[in-house]
């Protein structure tokens, strides 16, 4: 969890920092810092539970000798 949230506070000025470039306003750069990073965050945190998930499978059929499949 610990990386998912500094995943978050680089993604949080990132994009204030574009959104504020682009546009000069420091109202758009802090809506775009607020909405866009917090659905990318919660997309990433889900992300790798399934990558997670996948990996603990791989490892379990590794040791049962299974063939390994995609």
């Amino acid at each position: 969890m610990s990386k998912t949230l500094s995943f978050a506070c680089v993604h949080f000025s990132v994009a204030f920092l574009v959104g504020y470039l682009m546009t000069g306003s420091v109202w758009v750069g802090g809506a775009l810092a607020l909405v866009e990073p917090a659905c990318n965050t919660v997309a990433f945190h889900l992300h790798e539970k399934v990558w997670k998930r996948i990996e603990t499978r791989r490892a379990a059929q590794a040791v049962a000798g299974a063939p390994l499949t995609t």
